[in-house]
């Protein structure tokens, strides 16, 4: 099952923040928090990080913008950042790059822009590969976007689940991504998209299948049965298959 992605708004003048929110829902997005506070923001992230952290650079209290972003890259919580500023200048940038964000925008801003930089942030944490982890805590919390991808959906980047997925069928030049609720497809080839799925639960047992091995229902002789699809194990694969299921005769 998909989920709208998850945005958190930290700006202290209210009536922007108001406004942004406005913007981000009508653009398909779900607002989870808006906060005046980077001290706040950081509770919040360490509690349930969202998936975007909408952040402006000058705040009141005693943590600004780009002092928030460092202290949750200090404390590993990684959370692709977007900053919205009124300051376009120099030296501010050159702070805030240092915190590594998605994007980097001015006000007034525009709702296109906006739009972009969210589908980019979202796709770049999807894809990223995997670094060095910098600390034990980096190498923890960097797990918790593993566990998930973001899909192209009627005109929207949405979260899915890994578990949620029960296969994948070749279509020609595309993908169809089967979950018990809505098919994704998507303009990738099927080699292309295993490399991405690196979860252990998900095997390739056809040229045109790829599938999650916790969902099968059933296993005959040429054929898995997932949610009453019949897929076929092809020769080739059969042997690595059956090393990698409880068989029990």
């Amino acid at each position: 099952m998909n989920s709208a992605v998850k945005v958190l708004i930290v700006e202290d003048e209210m009536i922007i923040a108001a406004k942004i929110s406005m913007h981000l829902e009508q653009l398909g997005y779900e607002v989870v928090g808006i906060l005046p506070r980077g001290e706040e923001a950081v509770v919040q992230c360490r509690q349930s990080p969202p998936d975007i952290l909408l952040l402006d650079i000058n705040l009141k209290g005693n943590l600004d913008g780009v002092e928030t972003a460092q202290l949750l890259l200090k404390e590993g919580i990684i959370v692709p950042t977007i900053f919205l500023t009124a300051n376009s200048d120099q030296a501010t940038f050159d702070r805030a790059k240092s915190t590594l964000p998605q994007a980097f925008l001015t006000k007034p801003y525009r709702k296109t822009e906006l739009s972009r930089a969210i589908d980019l942030a979202v796709a770049n944490a999807s894809t990223a590969p995997a670094s060095a982890p910098q600390s034990a805590a980096i190498s923890e919390d960097a797990h918790l976007l593993s566990d998930r991808i973001f899909v192209r959906h009627k005109e929207r980047m949405v979260k899915l689940f890994l578990k949620d997925i029960l296969y994948v069928e070749a279509e020609r030049a595309y993908c169809k991504i089967v979950t018990s609720s809505t098919e994704y497809l998507l303009s990738i080839a099927l080699g292309k998209l295993e490399e991405q799925l690196t979860s252990p639960t998900f095997m390739r047992v056809h040229r045109s299948y790829l599938i999650n091995l916790s969902q099968i229902d059933e296993i005959a002789e040429g054929h898995v049965a997932i949610a009453g699809k019949a897929i076929p194990i092809g020769k080739s694969h059969r042997e690595a298959f059956i090393a990698r299921v409880n068989l029990i005769r």
